[in-house]
């Protein structure tokens, strides 16, 4: 029984061994640098870090341009406040009469019996 009891240990021993070896072989094809999933976080890595500059360049111009249009604001409003004094005085000024439009001559009346439409043969000039 103990003979038995030693060959199912060993086996099992020798079982275990090799699902190590296996797992190791797939662990090291996992973590490969060229073709696993290492490769993959080396590559996404570098995109982050290329990524995070891009933004720092991004938030630099945002804030220049943020500058540059609050200044451009201030002068707009500056430029707009005399207009602004124009345009009140321009209340006080007494409005024109506008002329009174051209009178048109009236459309002529067709008179009854008298063709509505008349017929002219090709090419002839009016």
């Amino acid at each position: 029984m103990d003979l038995i009891a030693d060959i199912l240990l060993a086996a099992g021993a020798l079982g275990a061994g090799f699902y190590c070896f296996v797992l190791g072989r797939r662990l090291n094809r996992f973590n490969n640098l060229e073709k696993g999933v290492g490769g993959a976080v080396a590559v996404l890595s570098a995109q982050v870090d290329d990524l995070t500059k891009t933004l720092e360049a991004a938030q630099k111009t945002a804030a220049a341009s943020a500058e540059t249009h609050n200044a451009n604001t201030q002068r707009a409003t500056a430029h707009a406040r005399p207009q602004e004094l124009q345009m009140a005085a321009l209340h006080d000024v007494p409005e024109e009469k506008a002329p009174e439009p051209a009178l048109q001559p009236a459309p002529k009346v067709h008179e009854p019996g008298e063709p509505v439409f008349i017929r002219r043969k090709a090419g002839a000039e009016q």
